[in-house]
């Protein structure tokens, strides 16, 4: 089945974690405008991958660790119309070795604590057992070009648990993007922009609810994702 998309589809079957609003809403926040050189961590079934290609001319590596999620990935991709700039590694980003990269996306696992999801691969896709916040920001400070950026969504709870890694191998909260669930709730993810570049106060945004008061998709949203959703 999965989900399609206006220029492409993602098969997300046996992928730790399905297609979501949060990746959706990743992909299309990233500013991928001037990126040549893209690397996703965490691939999954790909789909940050493909809307960088869609959003730019970018070369694109894609790390994912579980096999069968890998699997499902190059399927995606060699389906895709940019087939021919995006590549995948079978590895963990703590054992892959590239050049540097301009832009660096991820959707990384947040649970920090609590029960473990009973399938292997779903369990790996949300818990930092297999990837902490610390050997992430290693791979971010390891990998980005000296003027490159990271783009990351996490529960907003867990910002200030990243941000001490970060800060911790010189790296830098360039912007954050708080997103409600509605207007009348409160933030409870965030949209984040890392760099290498010294910054002496990130850069606030306005708050983005997903949905209007009515239930539907709410203009900034409609604004932001346009591109992609089928019904917008």
């Amino acid at each position: 089945m999965g989900f399609s998309f206006k220029q492409f589809h993602v098969d997300d079957s046996g992928c730790g974690m399905p297609v979501s609003t949060d990746g959706v809403l990743l992909g299309a926040w990233a500013p991928l405008q001037h990126a040549q050189k893209v690397l996703d961590i965490g691939a999954g079934s790909g789909l940050l991958s493909l809307m960088a290609a869609q959003r730019s001319q970018a070369q694109i590596d894609a790390v994912e660790i579980d096999p069968q999620a890998a699997s499902v990935c190059l399927k995606n991709f060699a389906a895709s119309p940019w087939h021919h700039r995006l590549q995948l590694h079978l590895c963990g980003i703590q054992q892959f070795t590239a050049s540097a990269y301009d832009h660096i996306l991820c959707n990384p696992p947040y649970f920090e604590n609590g029960p473990q999801a009973t399938a292997a691969s779903r369990a790996s896709a949300r818990h930092t057992d297999y990837l902490s916040y610390a050997d992430l920001a290693a791979a971010l400070a390891r990998l980005l070009l000296p003027l490159g950026q990271a783009s990351l969504i996490l529960p907003w709870d867990q910002v200030a648990s990243l941000n001490r890694q970060l800060q911790l191998v010189g790296l830098h909260l360039a912007q954050r993007q708080d997103v409600s669930g509605r207007p009348d709730k409160a933030p409870n993810r965030s949209l984040l922009l890392v760099s290498k570049q010294a910054v002496i106060e990130p850069q606030a945004m306005p708050v983005i609810s997903i949905r209007a008061s009515d239930g539907r998709y709410s203009t900034a949203m409609q604004q932001l994702t346009r591109d992609f959703y089928l019904k917008l």
